[in-house]
């Protein structure tokens, strides 16, 4: 199916570009025809990150939602998983996030949420893409119908204290020093409160955003500035949130960064021990660590991999009944508490542990030995170079060269215009060379 305006994670490009406040308008007309289900005054709750486009957005999607008579509650810079909690919390028909999550601030997005709390189906999406293409001028609501808007002041205490009691009852974080870097992103004051307030000594950097710097040289995505907090200021362990703070990485007190599937093998071996999980096993994508994988079944448990993305992660746990996942990335989804990834509960997840165990972090968080694994981006312009009949042989070639002990993965990113090529397998000269035969190929196919 060819996706026009959606990609994995809602609809994304530059602002002003691909984003501009006229399709901003017309998603928020489309999206509030599609969700007007019965006769009662419908409701939507609208949060951003900290971009400067995040204002031309914002108010262009509340003019087209008040004019197909959607009444509008606006939440500032917020957490992506804290408009889908909020969505759920205030009884709204349908939840947005205007976020282009890790990407640098000239690119913004529109993530859209079900009553639910959950990203919507791609059926659904559809439906909006064909209301998009079509002339909405007689599904506009008439003068008496239309929406309001007001700004709603109390939604940050409300997401800290649902972030705090997904903590074990009674379990403080003092003794612990916290180095938290928000990314100059939306969580720029929940994160920062949530772990002083569980008893944490907290050092947030990460934490003045301009418009401009959100993921710029801090966040998950850069976490070189974290490692070097930490380092100097001896601390136990450091947490660094995305854009929107739906990923997490990790960095010990080391300086050394952890990423999401070492994150997933430490919850997984706590919620198994404490018969917390509900299915034996975990879901993650093609990208995650065979080393994981290998871990995961020497404690009895099973991991199911799907396609690139967070939404094909949370598909398959609630088709399958998996209550963890996530991605090598950072993503990871705690269907017990949230219903998309939640970077701070992620971390305070790991942090239950450390107390728990009373170890240092890069203990803790030492789970297996990842095996050699090349990762490399190529970007292309136009076409499908994946099709291409020399990229076909060579990815062949690739896979026989690996064997059995190996694999490879050539995911397209739903997010960007990126071909990820990955090799993995235990002779790193031979994965690095299979990973570069491939990642040539696709190289000449794009340009």
């Amino acid at each position: 199916m060819t996706r026009k305006y959606f990609g994995t994670d809602g609809i994304r490009g530059r602002a002003n570009g691909v984003i501009t406040a006229d399709l901003a308008l017309k998603v928020g007309q489309a999206t509030g025809i599609a969700f007007r289900r019965g006769e009662h005054r419908h409701r939507v709750v609208i949060g951003k990150d900290t971009r400067l486009s995040g204002y031309m957005i914002e108010y262009a999607m509340v003019a087209g939602f008040t004019s197909v008579g959607m009444d509008v509650m606006l939440l500032g810079p917020m957490p992506t998983p804290a408009v889908a909690m909020l969505t759920r919390s205030m009884r709204a028909d349908l939840g947005v996030m205007i976020s282009a999550s890790h990407n640098p601030y000239e690119d913004n997005g529109i993530k859209l949420f079900g009553p639910d709390g959950y990203k919507l189906s791609d059926e659904v999406e559809a439906e909006i893409s064909a209301l998009l293409d079509s002339d909405l001028s007689k599904k506009l609501s008439t003068s008496p119908t239309l929406g309001r808007a007001k700004r709603i002041d109390s939604v940050h205490a409300r997401y800290i204290e649902f972030a705090k009691r997904t903590l074990p009852r009674n379990m403080s974080l003092e003794g612990l020093r916290i180095v938290v870097d928000c990314a100059n992103g939306a969580a720029y004051k929940v994160a920062p409160e949530a772990l002083w307030e569980l008893g944490a000594e907290v050092i947030a950097i990460g934490v003045e955003p301009d418009g401009f710097n959100i993921n710029k040289d801090v966040g998950s995505t850069h976490p070189e500035a974290l490692a070097q907090k930490v380092r100097e200021l001896r601390a136990d362990v450091g947490i660094a949130l995305d854009g929107d703070a739906d990923r997490v990485l990790i960095v010990d007190e080391q300086g050394q960064a952890v990423d999401g599937d070492q994150l997933m093998a430490v919850i997984a071996r706590s919620w198994q021990e404490d018969g917390r999980l509900s299915q034996p096993g975990i879901v993650a994508t093609v990208m995650s660590n065979l080393g994981l994988e290998r871990y995961l079944a020497g404690l009895g448990l099973s991991m199911a991999r799907t396609a690139v993305g967070d939404r094909y992660v949370l598909e398959h746990m609630r088709a399958h009944g998996f209550n963890l996942g996530g991605e090598q990335s950072g993503h990871i989804i705690l269907s017990d508490y949230a219903t998309t990834g939640d970077g701070l509960v992620a971390a305070l997840q790991l942090l239950a542990v450390v107390k728990r165990l009373d170890r240092p972090v890069s203990e803790v968080c030492h789970c297996f030995e990842p095996l050699p694994q090349i990762l490399k981006n190529v970007r292309y312009g136009r076409g499908q170079p994946l099709k291409e009949q020399p990229v076909v042989n060579a990815i062949e070639a690739a896979t026989q060269m690996l064997g059995a002990a190996g694999r490879l993965g050539i995911p397209p990113s739903g997010t960007a215009p990126v071909i990820r090529g990955m090799a993995e397998g235990g002779d790193r000269d031979l994965v690095e060379r299979a990973g570069d035969d491939v990642v040539d190929a696709v190289t000449k196919a794009a340009a």
